[in-house]
């Protein structure tokens, strides 16, 4: 008896080990995917902080940039045309090197890039040497624009909106915040507009860090879901990660191709992305010197286009999270329009009179940016599809925005003033809004690219 109870003892701890052996990996599983979570959340937000001060920085000291490289106007035009055609040359291998390593290792190296750039190219001492530099940090910046929707939709898949409004508003802040703070930095750095520009380079290389652990974890992450694939085949299900669910694994993994060009939503999308961003380009590269040149002080110049950028902040969160409950976007598009129509006159007819009001019109206008980006989460169902219209989307509409700001320092240039480049603005808009509409409507490109 006394040996049958100490079996008993024995077994029942033996059974009570082996469960908490096993309940172990369970309880400890949610802590690990929320703390994954979170890490994802910081580097969205310190990645999106990171696209836009390269560009920005550079338009409030473009005079004295001009001025130390001995710049004419049609080679500052040329240089504000370098983000786009670097967004659209790079941006399409985005997609492809996802694929390959992982969104998170693509967009760790994305972030090393815009680091080296950014310290280099103050001071390479010459126009080509500072065009290469450049060229570097909007590479980085290129492949984690495209890579940002896919990431939210990997990983937040029910929370598009709310999760695109946190990048969008955490974009606007630091490009508004380059706008605002590089001349009186430039300032207090002792006056060097080389240093006022390299010291973006230490927000980047702090945006490097929260995705190290997804370039390390990229190899034994990719054997796990092709693991819960095969059984998921087989009839089993092996789980999946958080913010996905096993259809887009399989998408991940096996990545089928659309035929996007087929899809008239996508060609929409890109036209709409492409006209927003040349209005954007040309307002973040020219308009803190139209200010200057209507008798607006240098400071004051960069506040107002801090001002038009910082807009982007709270109507960056509202804007998608409007967008994903509507069932038609063209609303949005037609009343970001009328505020961009509206801003270009006034800076047309009263630049110093009313530069505040110009400047925050204009700031509304610029929030065409999230909606395009959530559109795009919009317009495809399947991760991979967002991919493919993302990587589609912003390429062609990077390309078709390259000329825009070229085209306004040549205007500016030849016609000795501001009247004719402000035109240009204003008319693009037109196109602008039509396209717009048609992309807000309520489909799929996966749909259209079948039929």
């Amino acid at each position: 008896m006394a040996r049958e109870e100490h079996r008993t003892a024995t077994s029942t701890r033996i059974r009570t080990a082996q469960t908490r052996t096993t309940e172990a990996p369970t309880r400890s599983q949610p802590a690990t995917r929320a703390w994954t979570t979170r890490l994802v959340v910081l580097g969205i937000v310190l990645t999106a902080l990171n696209l836009r001060p390269a560009i920005t920085s550079l338009g409030a000291l473009l005079e004295e940039v001009r001025d130390g490289l001995g710049m004419s106007g049609s080679v500052a035009g040329l240089l504000t045309s370098v983000p786009p055609l670097c967004f659209a040359l790079f941006g399409v291998m985005a997609p492809r090197l996802a694929r390959r390593f992982g969104p998170g290792a693509v967009v760790c190296a994305g972030m090393a890039a815009i680091t080296a750039g950014l310290l280099l190219r103050p001071y390479v001492g010459s126009t080509a040497g500072f065009l290469a530099a450049s060229a570097l940090a909007l590479m980085g910046i290129a492949l984690s624009n495209v890579l940002m929707p896919v990431i939210v939709k990997h990983w937040f898949p029910d929370r598009v909106g709310s999760m695109t409004g946190l990048y969008s508003m955490a974009l606007a802040l630091g490009t508004a915040s380059a706008a605002a703070v590089t001349v009186p930095m430039t300032e207090v750095l002792g006056g060097s507009w080389q240093t006022g520009l390299a010291v973006w380079a230490g927000l980047a290389a702090l945006a490097v860090l929260p995705w190290i652990p997804f370039v390390r974890d990229r190899d034994r992450d990719q054997e796990r879901e092709r693991g819960r694939d095969q059984e998921r085949e087989r009839g089993r299900d092996g789980g999946a990660a958080p913010g996905f669910s096993a259809q887009e694994k399989h998408a991940r993994v096996v990545a089928p191709t659309l035929r996007i060009t087929r899809s008239r939503t996508a060609w929409a999308l890109a036209v709409y992305f492409g006209l927003q961003a040349t209005g954007a380009y040309i307002t973040m590269g020219w308009m803190a010197q139209i200010f200057r040149d209507a008798g607006v002080h240098a400071g004051t110049a960069g506040l107002l286009l801090a001002v038009t950028m910082v807009m982007g902040v709270p109507l960056a969160f509202v804007i998608p999270r409007l967008a994903t409950r509507l069932p038609h976007q063209g609303p949005i598009v037609l009343a970001l329009g009328v505020c961009g129509l509206v801003g270009y006159a006034g800076l047309y007819l009263a630049p110093v009179a009313g530069s505040w009001a110009w400047a925050l019109l204009l700031g509304v206008s610029n929030c065409s940016f999230p909606l395009a980006l959530t559109l795009v989460g919009m317009r495809a169902r399947t991760s991979a599809g967002v991919a493919q219209l993302s990587g589609f989307a912003q390429s062609t509409g990077y390309l078709i925005s390259i000329p825009g700001p070229l085209l306004v320092g040549v205007l500016y240039q030849h016609s000795g003033g501001w009247g004719l480049p402000i035109a240009l603005m204003a008319g693009l808009m037109i196109p602008q809004m039509a396209v717009g509409v048609l992309a807000g409507r309520n489909r799929t490109v996966e749909d259209e690219a079948a039929r």
